[in-house]
């Protein structure tokens, strides 16, 4: 969830890769050729800041770059981007002196989405033309369930070029389109004076290794790197990822590294070497959606904050006050997301708890008790349950305090790793905290999100009032990583803070749209052993969201990433 869909509809988000390539770049050196380098900025609140940039390759004026840009693309936004590209004098930050400007171009993430290859001239200063340069960018979504694959690649015995020394090899990897280009899919790095390097291991997705097409033929080339740019060629082969994945049970997949002009020449010709695939690792990627769809069951509970700060139930200003007429706040926000969260629940039981009020029968201060008094059996019977043990307990509790919600995060972080032990980790579960002010006991509450990172389960924060909730931002993760008082980072964001107020000026059905965006990172690794391989049944997908969405006014059906 983004700050900036707190005041609208859902924002259409998704991610995109980019890629980018130049040809006939200015020459600024006198010896040799210019050594390029592409920085991405971006434009916000009207200045230009940097974002990221490429590798600089060394002596070329036609580059392809093996940097990926990721973005995240909003389709209601403009987002406007500016490409810089620098001959490079060292390794300094660009912008100085020495740095020679070989041209710009700005252009919007749209325009590059909906061309999928732009090809753009670029400019000096005051609009010049930079002579016949040009910047290539192509653009991939990233669909929220390919996941992506993590290779490591080694050769043997490849050929020598170098006379005093050995070879400096690297090896490229391209795939090729319908169309028959070829698409520069990653860059290993160069293994100096080595004739059997074993390069670092890379990441890439599955769409911009093979755009999800295992059979699709990948071009691999091995180089003899020369500073001066002028690479000599190894040897080339062909593969496919489905021939990678047959990696497994200690063998490994290998192919002769072929010279085809050698192999025209020389009788006796084997290969220039052997490129061998030694480990394959797939990392699949999953949307909420994936999960439901894959059997996963969703626990809902409740907490609610029944402290002082509330008021007394009695008065018509008080938050917990029971108007005949129309819900509170309380039951406005439990209902909203409880009436979404039931239709993932097998059993619709949720349980209800609360905290910071003086209970019967010694009336001693609790922040962990069942709103139904009942601590064998927390659970209510749907939604509807939950909101008569609320209007049941108010009469017979004393609102106290302080608000302390460690506790609860506890028992139910807990709860989800007693049963993170069944092998087929089919539930999940989420913690709607609905409170008045910010916790008391903010350092044990750090200390319990931390831990409960670990486990199935996610926190939705809701503020209810017009209390400065400032300090509650801290335990969500939006703007910077969350840690113990001891310096421990969380392994997952699992908080998501919300101030109610925000929602009075819009559809309370908005508002589970907002709070239960569960991004699939935020979902631990245990549950991957419950999904399936794959999901092809895209109408289907659309089919179970439709019957949540007909009170949204604005919906963006983007994919099938649970956007």
């Amino acid at each position: 969830l983004s700050g900036a869909a707190l005041g609208g509809p859902v924002a259409c988000v998704s991610k995109v890769e980019l890629r980018v390539a130049c040809k006939a770049l200015l020459d600024r050196d006198t010896l040799n050729k210019s050594d390029p380098c592409v920085i991405l900025m971006v434009q916000n609140q009207g200045q230009w800041t940097e974002l990221d940039r490429t590798e600089v390759i060394k002596s070329n004026l036609h580059p392809v770059f093996a940097k990926v840009f990721t973005l995240d693309y909003y389709f209601e936004e403009v987002q406007k981007l500016r490409f810089e590209v620098y001959d490079i004098h060292g390794t300094h930050s660009i912008g100085t002196r020495d740095d020679d400007f070989l041209g710009g171009v700005e252009c919007t993430l749209g325009q590059i989405v909906a061309q999928k290859k732009m090809v753009k001239p670029l400019f000096l200063k005051y609009a010049k033309y930079a002579g016949k340069s040009t910047i290539t960018v192509n653009a991939e979504e990233i669909s929220g369930n390919n996941g992506y694959v993590e290779l490591f690649f080694c050769a043997k015995k490849l050929d020598d070029k170098d006379l005093f020394s050995k070879s400096d090899p690297f090896l490229e990897i391209y795939r090729i389109n319908d169309d028959g280009t070829e698409q520069l899919v990653h860059r290993t790095e160069v293994i100096k004076n080595n004739l059997n390097p074993v390069w670092e291991p890379f990441k890439v997705s599955l769409i911009s290794l093979c755009s999800c097409d295992e059979d699709r033929k990948l071009k691999c080339l091995v180089w003899d790197s020369d500073s001066r740019g002028k690479h000599d060629f190894i040897g080339e082969f062909y593969a496919t990822f489905r021939e990678m994945q047959k990696i497994g049970g200690g063998s490994k997949v290998t192919w002769d590294c072929i010279n085809p002009k050698y192999k025209l020449k020389k009788k006796n010709y084997k290969n220039s070497g052997v490129v061998i695939l030694s480990d394959l690792k797939l990392h699949r990627v999953y949307s909420f959606l994936d999960y439901i769809m894959g059997g996963c069951q969703i626990h809902f509970t409740v907490a609610i904050d029944f402290t002082a700060s509330n008021g007394d139930p009695r008065n018509s200003c008080s938050l917990h006050y029971i108007n005949p007429y129309q819900p509170n706040e309380y039951l406005k926000a439990l209902i909203a997301v409880g009436e979404i969260c039931q239709d993932y629940d097998s059993d619709k039981r949720f349980s209800a708890l609360g905290f910071g009020a003086r209970i019967p029968p010694n009336y001693e201060v609790s922040h962990d008790f069942a709103i139904n008094f009942n601590p064998e059996d927390d659970e209510c019977e749907e939604i509807q349950g939950v909101v008569e043990a609320y209007q049941n307990c108010l009469p017979k509790i004393q609102l106290y305090g302080p608000t302390n919600v460690s506790p609860i995060i506890s028992r139910i972080a807990k709860l989800s790793a007693g049963e993170e032990t069944i092998k087929d980790a089919s539930r999940y579960h989420i913690l709607l905290i609905l409170t008045d002010g910010v916790v008391t006991d903010m350092a044990d509450t750090r200390e319990a999100i931390v831990r409960a990172s670990y486990q199935p389960l996610s926190i939705i924060i809701v503020g209810v009032g017009n209390a400065d909730f400032t300090d509650m931002q801290i335990l969500d993760g939006d703007d910077g990583v969350l840690r113990s008082p001891k310096g421990e980072p969380v392994l997952r964001d699992i908080v998501q803070f919300v101030p109610f107020r925000d929602f009075k000026t819009v559809s309370i059905a908005f508002l589970p749209f907002v709070i239960l965006y569960l991004h699939p990172s935020t979902f631990p690794t245990s549950l991957y052993s419950a999904m399936p391989q794959s999901y092809s049944n895209q109408a289907k997908r659309t089919e179970v969201w439709g019957s949540k969405v007909s009170n949204c006014s604005t919906f963006y059906n983007s994919d099938a990433g649970g956007h």
